[in-house]
């Protein structure tokens, strides 16, 4: 029981209730396009590409260990202009973090984003969407980023199969799109980001086509 008021329930209320957390942004300013797990020194490197190429920015919710290990890709990110949030220093749910824990896995994040931009960070997704009973507290001075729309596309058959048609019924004025870039986490297939990128190609070209308009969040 004691597991459950500290987990579940706490997730529960915060998504259901949207406290202090944000699923869509203002209507008038488009679609934001966000990645988790990352930076990968392959598959990152590949969508900053294709994001050069259509002129879009995007937010990045980072894995800080990888931060550590790739900092040249988050010089990239920020000098392009994306914005970089915190995805714990490494990918781990809120529900197996006592308190403490929790807030250096936020603490050791920030330190290594800002050691590679030299600027603030103001945005957080939790691994999964997990919240824990100490969550509000030590994530209060961030901005709590959740989304509109999963795709379920750290699975390759979902990226082959279903990801494009979710794109464009999902991608409406005001969402929040979540994909992922590194398939290295619990449960992901290693391959899937490059099948993401695929089809992530064909729906920036549909959507440039169309006139759809893009922000980072930060431009918020």
């Amino acid at each position: 029981m004691l597991l459950i008021f500290y987990t579940i329930i706490p997730t529960v209320l915060i998504r259901v209730g949207s406290l202090g957390i944000t699923k869509k942004i203002n209507s008038n300013n488009g679609i934001a396009l966000t990645f988790d797990d990352g930076p990968n020194p392959e598959y990152t490197i590949k969508l900053l590409d294709l994001l050069k190429e259509y002129e879009i920015k995007a937010t990045f919710f980072v894995v800080g260990s990888k931060v550590k290990s790739n900092p040249g890709i988050i010089n990239r990110m920020h000098e392009e202009g994306h914005t970089i949030g915190i995805h714990h220093f490494h990918h781990v749910s809120s529900w197996v973090l006592s308190p403490i824990h929790l807030r250096k896995q936020l603490e050791m994040t920030e330190k290594a984003i800002t050691e590679c931009t030299n600027e603030k960070v103001i945005f957080y997704r939790p691994p999964w969407g997990h919240f824990n009973m100490f969550t509000p507290l030590f994530s209060r001075k961030y901005k709590v980023i959740m989304w509109s729309g999963i795709f379920g596309d750290w699975k390759v058959k979902n990226c082959k199969n279903t990801l494009l048609d979710q794109l464009r019924s999902t991608s409406t004025e005001g969402s929040i799109l979540l994909l992922h870039d590194c398939g290295e986490t619990l449960g992901a297939d290693k391959e899937a980001p490059g099948y993401m990128i695929e089809m992530l190609k064909i729906y920036l070209q549909e959507s440039k086509e169309k006139g759809t308009h893009f922000i980072s969040l930060k431009d918020l």
